[in-house]
């Protein structure tokens, strides 16, 4: 098949997976969903795919929602907004109950089909199925080159990883003409070891090729139209992952994409938790300051962050905060951040607010007993994330000293050991965490 042109991306189709419950990212899933959830003080997930393609030349976008989805709905909304007299576009499709078919999405694989007829209109196009909750920088352009060069029915992007990481994920062995020869989900003991592949023949230097003799599926998928329609005929395939790329491998020529940058998933609290704290390094694996591909959010025009006898260190400060006197250190103050006298933030992560209050609202919280929004003065916080909008009184500690893994509290919760306090949530002066 002859190498098309850039300008014939035109007829790829961005789908971006966003109707997941994020039962594991819980609480900060409570009110949203997963790929609506605040990132590097100022960010949502669902901005690093919509960017990725808008710097990829891509700008024909469908997000799929499902799950508590009002919150991203109205971000993309006010945030991605394209020519109106162009054909570029970016849709949100929620689920829906039909004459047809009265069920929710079953699975990844189950929301596109659930959809097919919006995304399949002419016949030469392509769908470009991605996930709304991983944090990266792509040229999805090169997959796309790389697809049509190979003729490819499908290609999926693959990563490699090392022995102690590979299990976590599907796994992939490729030809060395890069076609995908087998495929096994999450496997251990000799089934991982089997999954060995040598990837300096894919362009890592030796040294790189003994760290991550693996290959990993990112969950990133390049599909052709009819390849796509053929495979979810079939309506028992409901995930890309456990059902669809196996049967694809099967029955068709399906090529494996190599991506050897940052990437990280961020489904669980963990995970979402290092990913933050790492931005606040001199040198972080993912550097929103890069000007070549940038990651767009939403235009807020917030005031300037006003910050009165504080000592920072390592730390990021969104637009519109307001700290005096406090301590930071390695830790992300979100948009609207309101931080005391004498508070101490320690690689903690501050989402912030949606708002100010003024005086009538400190009125009203004395009356009925909380405190103000924002961090009271005194107060100590130590690997922790703080949700929006959240209320913390004066001299509240939150250290979780006794290293509890997991814990359902009042006012928070603690999950793979990180005290999280969650939207809207209130802890009154002198509380001990």
């Amino acid at each position: 098949m002859a190498r098309k042109s850039r300008e014939n991306l035109s007829h790829v189709l961005s789908i971006i997976l966003a109707g997941g419950a994020g039962k594991r990212l819980f609480p900060l899933t409570q009110d949203r969903s997963k790929p609506a959830v605040p990132l590097g003080g100022k960010y949502r997930l669902i901005d690093i795919p919509i960017s990725n393609c808008i710097n990829s030349g891509l700008k024909k976008i469908m997000v799929l929602t499902q799950f508590n989805s009002a919150s991203l709905n109205h971000h993309i909304t006010n945030t991605f907004r394209f020519d109106p007299f162009a054909e570029n576009y970016i849709e949100v499709l929620a689920a829906e109950q039909t004459m047809t078919n009265t069920n929710w999405f079953q699975g990844t694989a189950d929301a596109v089909r659930q959809h097919l007829h919006r995304f399949t209109g002419r016949d030469d196009d392509y769908q470009l199925i991605l996930a709304g909750d991983q944090l990266y920088r792509m040229d999805y352009s090169k997959v796309v080159e790389s697809h049509w060069k190979r003729g490819a029915d499908v290609t999926v992007c693959v990563i490699p990883r090392s022995e102690d990481a590979a299990s976590s994920f599907g796994l992939l062995k490729l030809a060395p003409d890069g076609r995908i020869e087998e495929f096994r989900e999450k496997p251990k003991g000799g089934e991982l070891h089997a999954m060995r592949t040598d990837t300096s023949a894919f362009g890592l230097d030796a040294a790189q090729a003994a760290a991550k003799p693996y290959l990993a599926s990112m969950g990133i998928y390049l599909f052709k139209r009819s390849i796509l329609i053929d495979l979810l005929a079939d309506p028992s395939m409901i995930d890309f992952g456990h059902q669809v790329i196996p049967k694809a491998i099967e029955k068709f020529d399906v090529y494996g994409h190599l991506f050897d940058g940052y990437w990280e998933d961020l489904g669980t609290v963990e995970a979402f938790y290092r990913a933050n704290i790492d931005l606040t390094s001199s040198a972080p694996h993912f550097d929103f300051h890069d000007m070549s591909a940038p990651i767009y959010t939403r235009a807020r025009f917030l005031a300037p962050s006003r910050i009165e006898r504080c000592e920072i260190i390592n730390s990021i400060i969104a637009e519109g905060s307001i700290l005096r006197g406090a301590r930071i250190l390695s830790s992300i103050a979100g948009i609207r951040s309101i931080i005391g006298e004498d508070v101490v933030l320690d690689r903690t992560v501050m989402i912030g607010a949606d708002y100010y209050e003024d005086e009538e609202d400190d009125q009203y919280n004395r009356q009925i007993g909380i405190p103000g929004i924002g961090i009271g003065r005194g107060s100590i916080i130590r690997n922790a994330i703080i949700d929006k909008n959240a209320h913390i009184g004066s001299g509240v500690r939150i250290l979780n000293e006794d290293k509890v893994q997991h814990r359902d509290g009042a006012g928070y919760y603690i999950r793979d050991g990180i005290i999280i306090v969650p939207k809207n949530g209130v802890l009154h002066d002198g509380t001990v965490v």
